[in-house]
């Protein structure tokens, strides 16, 4: 070291500490350290991957808070949920006290439970007390000697003089209305199909043709505009179960809104051989052997039958009633003034001859999962991770009666539907159906490209990426025979052109039955189920596009 670095070194109190060649060596030292230390650091690590938030959200909904709220709406105390009735309003009130114990803001304004949507409609049932059916001095019993469907034509009492129609068929060159205008008129029919040789003369392979389904011979007389319809079952064992069967429905009242007309249909009076031989003045052989002649010809033959008068009078009682859509909103940030809505009917069918059909499936199963996927976006509000577009938990009323909660709600928006991206709707989703087995990991979806081809690959994505659910379409294609798509409330949606997607598991041995209960149902399936659509909502409401309506398939 220079003697003047030195001097240098003592002016700034170097040298007084450090004695000589300790610099030097200390610099050496000093360079040593620093390369052992490099070899010696680790090497970069990756920085950690992000948090999948829509990942520890959908956790949330477990199997466990499914079937606590299940056994509650779906127990015999809620009286099967029927639409006006007061185990529907004792759920809207259950509903909505989740809603609000959650921290969701209820919606809806100058109502007295800003969670609940009322409104009234109108309950009409037949008059069995009023009923008339007359043949000369001979008067028979409703629900028992006949019943009766369409509109309510003969409020007051009206003679009529029908005209016999054969079997009330028309396909190729078997013609029972050939030569007949029965515009306005009263008409008679046998039940079922002619037969020959012991085969139905119009059916494939010995098999029963349409004809001997009831519904296609009235729908077929309804197309003709008469004005009444009798039709005569010929056996009178079989006529008294069927009555048995379907008595508990036939007392089931028929809901519109207010003012509201139905569409107009003939009245119809389904009878029993005694009454059908009364009004064709005949009696069974002579019946049997206008059924043997016709087998025998191919085609329909002259009738012998000349229908008497008969005196009807089938009046309705209507009364009005309030029900209730029940909804809980959740505020977006950024994209709040748009707004995804997640909804299912909550009504089931109620008491039918003492027995309480608690509809645990239909729709217990989407309405507590629609409980169970608010409470999961709450959460991940509450902990930072909000949604940027706004929600609508919606479970509406009146679903089983015509879809009249989400008639009303579409009709009656508490936020535009310009507004709403879309609705993932949910009926139907703890159980599998007859098409499939137990353990069979998967749901049908309807509805899904109807309007965005969009949506329908988000849903794809997100089962992909997490639930591996095995998804079915058999129900969205435009020739199914059930025509689901047109029958949950997804379609009130679907008709204003917001897209939507149906969740649903298909029919099983207790759809609408009785025994539709809670421990039938799956909840580990059901809980995944849910997380698919918490998954695909997740993403609705986070991305930065909206989703667009591009198509529009039947």
């Amino acid at each position: 070291m220079h003697k003047s670095l030195l001097s240098a070194l003592a002016l700034a109190g170097v040298v007084a500490t450090t004695p000589p060649g300790a610099f030097a060596q200390a610099k050496v030292k000093t360079k040593v350290k620093t390369k052992t230390e490099k070899a010696s650091a680790p090497a970069p690590t990756a920085a950690p991957a992000p948090t999948d938030w829509s990942v520890t959200y959908a956790s949330t909904i477990t199997p466990e808070d499914l079937r606590q709220h299940l056994t509650i709406l779906a127990s015999d105390a809620y009286e099967g949920r029927e639409t006006g009735q007061k185990g529907q309003k004792m759920a809207a009130e259950y509903i909505a006290k989740q809603f609000a114990d959650l921290g969701l803001t209820g919606p809806v304004q100058n109502s007295d439970n800003a969670y609940i949507q009322h409104f009234t409609m109108e309950r009409s049932s037949w008059a069995y007390d009023q009923m008339q059916l007359q043949i000369g001095k001979k008067s028979f019993k409703p629900l028992e000697d006949y019943y009766v469907g369409g509109s309510p034509v003969f409020t007051q009492a009206a003679t009529l003089e029908p005209v016999f129609v054969g079997y009330g068929i028309e396909e190729g060159s078997y013609n029972d209305y050939a030569g007949l205008d029965v515009t306005g008129k009263d008409i008679i029919m046998l039940g079922g199909e002619p037969m020959k040789d012991g085969k139905p003369l119009l059916g494939k392979d010995g098999k029963p043709s349409k004809w001997a389904d009831g519904r296609a011979k009235e729908s077929l007389a309804m197309r003709k505009n008469p004005r009444s319809i009798f039709v005569i079952n010929p056996d009178a064992e079989k006529f008294t179960q069927f009555l048995g069967r379907i008595k508990p429905y036939l007392s089931q009242p028929r809901m519109n809104f207010v003012g509201k007309q139905a569409p107009a249909r003939a009245a119809s009076f389904s009878v029993s051989p005694a009454v059908g031989y009364e009004l064709l003045r005949t009696n069974a052989e002579a019946v049997a052997k206008y059924q043997a002649a016709t087998g025998a010809a191919g085609q329909p033959v002259k009738s012998p039958f000349k229908p008497t008068k008969v005196t009807v009078r089938a009046p309705r009682k209507v009364e009005t009633f309030s029900t209730e859509n029940v909804m809980g909103y959740l505020e977006g940030s950024d994209k709040k003034d748009e707004l995804l809505v997640v909804s299912a009917h909550y009504d089931h069918l109620g008491i039918k001859d003492g027995k309480v059909y608690n509809g645990a499936d239909d729709d217990g199963s989407g309405t507590v999962s629609v409980i169970e996927l608010a409470q999961a976006f709450v959460q991940a509000k509450k902990d930072g991770h909000g949604p940027r577009r706004s929600i609508l938990f919606l479970t509406v009323t009146g679903e089983e009666e015509g879809l009249f909660g989400s008639e009303y709600y579409t009709d009656n928006p508490v936020f535009p539907l310009a507004q709403t991206v879309a609705d993932l709707n949910m009926d139907m989703i703890g159980r599998i159906d007859d098409k499939h087995k137990a353990g069979d990991q998967y749901v049908e979806l309807v509805g899904s490209d109807k309007l965005s081809s969009e949506l329908h690959t988000i849903n794809e994505q997100m089962n992909k990426q997490y639930t591996q659910l095995d998804l079915g379409y058999r129900y969205n294609d435009p020739n199914d025979p059930e025509r689901v798509y047109y029958r949950s409330d997804h379609y009130n949606f679907a008709k204003h052109k917001v897209p939507v997607i149906f969740y649903t598991t298909g029919d099983h041995a207790d759809y609408h039955q009785a025994t539709d209960d809670v421990d039938k149902i799956e909840f580990p399936l059901m809980a995944k189920r849910g997380q698919l659509v918490f998954h695909t909502a997740w993403e609705l409401v986070n991305r930065d596009n909206r989703i667009v309506v591009d198509s529009n398939k039947p």
